[in-house]
């Protein structure tokens, strides 16, 4: 009779296969075991199981499976088969693999190893053994699992806003894994290997992760960086006071990809005079001592490759009507600049 049995394992695992030897009414089972690739996987054993009380047993583990055959009987023959190969005849090693070994022989247990388990490792197991004349037969199914692997994914991407972008990301593994894009700012999942964003907007620029997973180890994880291009847009600009002999700053602040190039402008003209300092989103234009020929107006320009923009703004000579004397509750004297007479408050006169 044919039991069935369903497991796990990795490439690269030790896996061991043990035969019981017991008596009567144990002719044949058949079990399967699946462990991961690349591990020591020890004791995949045989059970054979009464006719009259037939049981499929089941079992997955990560280090230890066994599955075993008995018989009370003397044995007198006893192989171990892979497919039609023959990997022990008894103690006598048939395979020319190294990674293939006998753990034990004797007349309860015949098991063998396999180190550094392979894909190629998978397929049917038979041990064999002659009792009181009779062929006894057991069978393990193995089948090996491969971690799930990103084998070939999309570059970084830059396109200007507007354009299709097209990403891809393929794995390989056993059994078959799921790959998911995941959009990080946004926490926005798509199922699938393969991710289309039509006219993409400067707001989309972000890495974007691939994710896939096939539950044989931790999931592998890749990233692409999208850069979405745009021309300058200027953001910040503000018409700014000053006093004579007093500093000033003119700021001009433009969000651009690639980063915005700045020039200034006096009156329409380039000026060399001008005192620039340009940082990474912004231009100040500086004046350290400001002067009556520094008061007029600025435009500050800013341009990449994709285009331009620009902006006005006013230096003006600051309003004596903005000053505020300080507050006296009583007698106090103001003082003023010389081109306001000095004003004197005084406490009302109560009658």
């Amino acid at each position: 009779m044919v039991w069935g049995c369903f497991g796990g394992s990795k490439v690269g695992d030790l896996y061991r296969v043990k035969g019981i030897l017991k008596k009567e009414g144990y002719d044949s089972i058949l079990q399967r075991h699946a462990i991961p690739c690349g591990r020591r996987l020890i004791g995949a054993n045989f059970l054979l199981q009464q006719d009259n009380d037939p049981k499929h047993s089941s079992k997955l583990c990560n280090n230890y499976l066994g599955k075993k055959c008995k018989i009370d009987e003397e044995v007198t023959h006893k192989a171990w088969l892979n497919r039609s190969n023959i990997l022990f005849a008894g103690t006598d090693k048939w395979s020319l693999d190294r990674r293939v070994s006998l753990v034990n022989s004797n007349t309860s247990d015949f098991s063998i190893q396999i180190e550094r388990v392979e894909v190629a490792d998978e397929g049917l197991y038979t041990c064999s053994f002659q009792a009181s004349n009779k062929p006894r037969i057991a069978h393990v199914f193995l089948i090996v699992q491969v971690p799930a692997r990103i084998v070939n994914i999309s570059q970084d991407v830059s396109v200007n806003e507007g354009g299709n972008v097209y990403l891809f990301c393929l794995a390989v593994g056993r059994p078959e894994p799921t790959v998911t894009w995941k959009e990080n700012k946004y926490g926005l999942m798509s199922e699938g290997e393969f991710l289309d964003i039509t006219e993409i907007k400067r707001h989309q620029a972000e890495e974007f992760e691939c994710i896939t997973n096939n539950g044989v180890t931790q999931p592998d994880i890749r990233k692409v960086k999208v850069t979405v291009n745009y021309p300058p847009m200027i953001t910040d600009v503000k018409n700014m006071p000053a006093q004579l002999g007093k500093t000033a700053i003119l700021r001009c602040e433009a969000m651009a990809v690639p980063t915005a190039s700045f020039e200034w402008y006096r009156d329409d003209r380039s000026d060399n005079t001008l005192r620039i300092k340009n940082e990474k989103t912004r231009s100040l234009l500086l004046f350290t001592n400001v002067t009556d020929k520094h008061f007029g107006n600025y435009t500050c320009f800013a341009s990449n490759r994709l285009g331009a923009s620009n902006a006005s703004m006013l230096l003006f000579r600051e309003s004596l009507e903005s000053f505020s004397p300080p507050f006296c509750p009583l007698f106090c004297p103001v003082l003023l600049p010389q081109e306001v007479d000095v004003a004197l408050l005084s406490p009302p006169v109560s009658h």
